[in-house]
């Protein structure tokens, strides 16, 4: 009898190694997919802010015009989590699958010890503001309206412009179970 508490209480220790690794990779999808959104995000706020004299110009860059991939982030935080990524970027997205570098270890369960943990995040970048209306009258810019706040700016004054993450919000989306 003994032996059988034994027993159990080693598979209860297997299945909560594995799900610290599950979660290891978790958070190594997650950090990964987040730390590539918000760079894009900043970067299109940056892009926002240089064309901010041109409204013609702001839907487009609302909708992710210019985006560049910052998949090489997603890399970085991954590593730092002791995990590799796979990142796929979208429009205003980015898909990564994370893996574990480490495996779940030796166990009593046969096979463990060279599985790794994977897992699947989703970051997007929504853009919180509204382009104007067809335009200023004479040399004034129109209003920005970005969630419920109303922005007026004013040509040639880069004071007091809203920041990226008031232009644009940066979230995980819900995603499929894709993970082991």
């Amino acid at each position: 009898m003994v032996a059988g508490l034994l027993f159990l209480a080693l598979v209860y220790l297997a299945v909560g190694q594995a799900a610290v690794n599950r979660s290891s990779a978790q958070t190594a999808a997650d950090a990964a997919a987040l730390a590539a959104a918000q760079k894009t995000r900043d970067q299109l706020a940056g892009k926002w802010v240089d064309d901010v004299g041109d409204p013609t110009k702001w839907q487009a860059i609302f909708e992710g015009d210019g985006a560049v991939d910052f998949c090489w982030r997603a890399d970085e935080l991954a590593a730092q989590n002791d995990a590799t990524a796979d990142c796929r970027p979208g429009r205003l997205s980015y898909a990564v699958d994370a893996t574990t570098i480490k495996p779940v270890g030796d166990s009593v369960v046969p096979g463990t010890e060279k599985r790794h943990s994977r897992a699947h995040a989703i970051a997007v970048i929504e853009p919180l503001c509204k382009s104007p209306d067809a335009g200023a009258k004479g040399d004034a810019l129109p209003q920005l309206t970005c969630k419920d706040k109303i922005w007026h700016l004013k040509p040639g004054d880069k004071t007091g412009l809203p920041k990226p993450e008031d232009l644009f919000d940066v979230h995980l989306a819900d995603s499929p179970a894709n993970d082991q």
